[in-house]
């Protein structure tokens, strides 16, 4: 359904099926009986983007309306912006090739930060002023989501409206409200003014900032009658709520081309260092019958030969032990693999080793996050070293000879012992392999060590932390890499100047808009890919706009000191965040949502009722 001026020049791009649409499922509409038209945008490239089950959820849900054209959009690659630039071909939807600067909503997913510079190279591509203050009629409404709308200052300038939390409710709300304002010839201020009234839809321009002489923030002021406050919007029954029974399959190989289905929204643990474990709180799960219907149902649709039961921990979801029989009832049958991603090797038991040795077996990852007991208290990831060594003993001697392990550099009290102590638990593990009688034969172990850059995020306990600067987090990688003594251990690093952006905005205000756009005007995009990350231009960037990266990313700050996201509501209490990071700095752990109750707040945005206290 591409525009018929790109043809002749398809087949000079790299992957030309990432521009052309018409995948099976794909939602193809008569203009003249859904007159709202909704572009999703993701700002990566199309193998990335079709892997987001977010976009699955909301684009089918849209187009399940009959008045409503939710189309897909991807951040074309550098060959096909060169193309699209020189032809002047604005962007457009993939299912009907039409330029979204037409439609009525371009709906932004907010998924990492270092994909910023895209939001505003897809909007330069779509025709459009990037500033929302110039974006002068009523339509197109530019509006963003997902997680990094918690704290969306760096880019308040270039948005006309934020959702926060869930989608699935508050977009339809939105449709209907400026399906009203149009028939009204309502101006765009008059439609965002009525749009703040609705719970979690954040109007930037409806709030000021205000400044100490240091650079501190002082004041945000709302105006004009918007709520001082902005509450996060939640989804109360997962049971009852949309979800899709079939989705796009891809034309060429996506990053998780399989078919996905959520078991629950929300995590017990309390991870101090993890943001999504506490802006997706309360706890809420979807029953085994529910959940076991939609694998179905999209295997079915799909043809995919693999399902995925998504969470943010698996092996936490209450009823696992109740689905798990029912799904291999026939995925066995089918020869549908089921995956369990977010294991935790604490409980890695054997009976869920079993159960998982009946379908194809793949590689199996785990999260220590720290590589001694004292930090892993101090993040309270509630581990013990022989917990760990516990469910790789189980899981090698269910056959598995690939484990994936994910640490961090960087967290707070870190020392070097810590960052040492990686290497010792990761041959520890390798140990438990050869040590192992039931390991199979005639095989050895792989063991992938991937260490990140710890980042502080909003509504986290450690959100308040300095973080380490990238000379800091390259010493330690290079520290790591000398204490790996066998190469059975495969490690691999982040770029150390990336986590500091992603700090940086992370953490950041809406002076921040101005960096943005300023490396954008310079050549930044796609920052997230190595080969294209231009950490230069970023540099020169906030030396031309006047501010210091090292400002939000490398100071601790004072927990009475206003954040930039004080203002916003995602249900965890400050008074929360504050107990937990004085426990942290003195190594106390606590204990998981179901074992007892640390009061985070936020089972008020679900009536007070949480499925963590059953």
């Amino acid at each position: 359904m591409f525009p018929k001026s790109l043809e002749r020049f398809l087949l000079k791009v790299q992957k030309p099926g990432r521009y052309t649409g018409g995948e099976l499922n794909s939602v193809i509409k008569d203009p003249k009986n859904a007159d709202m038209r909704f572009a999703f945008c993701f700002p990566d490239v199309y193998e990335i983007g079709m892997s987001h089950l977010g976009m699955k959820i909301l684009y089918s849900l849209l187009n399940s309306r009959e008045d409503t054209r939710c189309e897909r959009v991807f951040a074309p690659w550098t060959d096909m912006e060169e193309v699209m630039r020189r032809e002047d071909i604005p962007l457009y939807g993939l299912e009907s090739g039409e330029p979204i600067k037409d439609f009525d909503f371009i709906g932004f997913t907010l998924q990492y930060e270092l994909c910023y510079t895209n939001v505003l190279n897809m909007l330069d591509l779509a025709g459009l002023p990037v500033k929302a203050g110039q974006r002068t009629g009523l339509t197109p409404i530019v509006m963003g989501g997902g997680p990094c709308a918690c704290n969306p200052e760096p880019l308040a300038e270039f948005f006309d409206l934020f959702v926060l939390g869930e989608g699935e409710e508050v977009n339809v709300q939105l449709l209907e409200l400026l399906k009203t304002h149009k028939k009204m010839n309502s101006s765009k201020k008059e439609f965002l003014l009525a749009a703040c009234k609705i719970p979690g839809v954040y109007v930037p321009s409806l709030y000021r900032a205000e400044y100490h002489q240091d650079g501190r923030l002082s004041a945000i002021k709302a105006a004009e009658g918007a709520p001082e406050t902005v509450k996060k919007r939640t989804i109360s029954d997962l049971d009852t709520v949309f979800a899709p029974e079939k989705f796009v399959v891809p034309f060429l190989e996506i990053v998780h081309d399989r078919a996905v289905a959520e078991l629950f929204r929300g995590c017990i643990r309390g991870c101090r260092f993890c943001q999504a474990g506490f802006i997706y709180r309360p706890i809420r799960e979807r029953s085994p019958e529910v959940v076991n219907s939609q694998c179905k149902a999209l295997c079915e649709n799909t043809g995919y030969d693999e399902v995925s039961l998504c969470s943010l921990s698996t092996s936490d979801y209450t009823r696992l032990e109740e689905l798990l029989p029912a799904l291999l009832d026939w995925t066995v049958k089918d020869g549908i693999n089921v995956a369990l991603p977010s294991l935790r090797l604490d409980n890695f038991s054997k009976e869920l080793g079993e159960q998982l040795l009946a379908v194809r077996r793949s590689g199996l990852t785990f999260a220590p996050e720290a590589g001694t007991q004292r930090l892993r208290d101090v993040i309270n990831k509630n581990i013990t070293e022989e917990e760990i060594l516990s469910g790789a003993r189980e899981a090698f001697r269910g056959g598995w000879t690939a484990v994936k392990l994910y640490f961090m550099l960087g967290l707070p009290t870190e020392t070097s012992e810590d960052v040492e102590g990686i290497a010792r638990l990761a041959q520890k593990i390798v140990d438990e392999f050869y040590s192992n009688p039931e390991k199979p034969r005639g095989k050895g172990v792989n063991v992938s060590l991937s260490a990140s850059g710890f980042v502080p995020k909003p509504f986290t306990p450690f959100q308040w932390e300095a973080q380490n600067t990238p000379e800091e987090f390259k010493e330690k990688q290079i520290y790591l890499k000398e204490k790996i003594t066998t190469r059975k251990v495969s490690p691999s690093f982040h770029n150390p100047h990336m986590s500091f952006l992603e700090g940086v905005f992370a953490r950041g205000d809406r002076r921040l808009s101005a960096v943005v756009e300023t490396a954008w005007r310079d050549g930044c995009t796609f920052d997230s890919w190595d080969d294209r990350f231009k950490y230069d231009i970023w540099r020169e960037a906030f030396k031309k706009c006047g501010l210091a990266p090292e400002f939000y990313s490398s100071r601790v700050r004072d927990v009475s000191e206003l954040l930039p996201w004080d203002h916003l509501d995602y249900g965890i209490t400050k008074a929360f965040l504050k107990r937990e990071r004085e426990k942290a700095h003195r190594g106390e752990t606590t204990a998981h949502c179901r074992e007892n109750c640390a009061g985070c707040g936020a089972e008020k945005l679900n009536g007070g009722y949480c499925h963590a206290r059953g």
